[in-house]
């Protein structure tokens, strides 16, 4: 399966658009999270456990539209779309959309 966030793909003609797909994760977060966040903050720096939770949501959803476009038939999802959002002030959701399509 070919991802993009492009409408197209190089050398590779669409031949049919099969529909939009679309996928979401919600991750909560923890105490121990929120510590080492919030002292991240403070003092600056990266807080790796949050980022290696958002790439694991972005896998997650990715996987998920892949296997919607599958069971449409497509060969490639274009278009894709990745969006964060808080939710409930504990939580983070990871949602992801694009364009299921066949290639010709």
């Amino acid at each position: 399966m070919i991802h993009t966030t492009g409408p197209s793909i190089e050398s590779r003609p669409i031949e049919r658009y099969l529909g939009v797909v679309s996928a979401q994760a919600i991750m909560g977060t923890h105490i121990g999270k929120d510590i080492t966040a919030g002292f991240r903050n403070i003092v600056g720096g990266r807080s790796k456990s949050y980022e290696k939770e958002i790439a694991q949501a972005v896998g997650e959803v990715i996987d998920e539209l892949s296997g919607k476009a599958q069971e449409l038939g497509a060969d490639a999802i274009v278009s894709i779309d990745i969006d964060y959002e808080s939710v409930g002030g504990q939580m983070l959701m990871v949602a992801a959309s694009g364009t299921a399509v066949k290639l010709g």
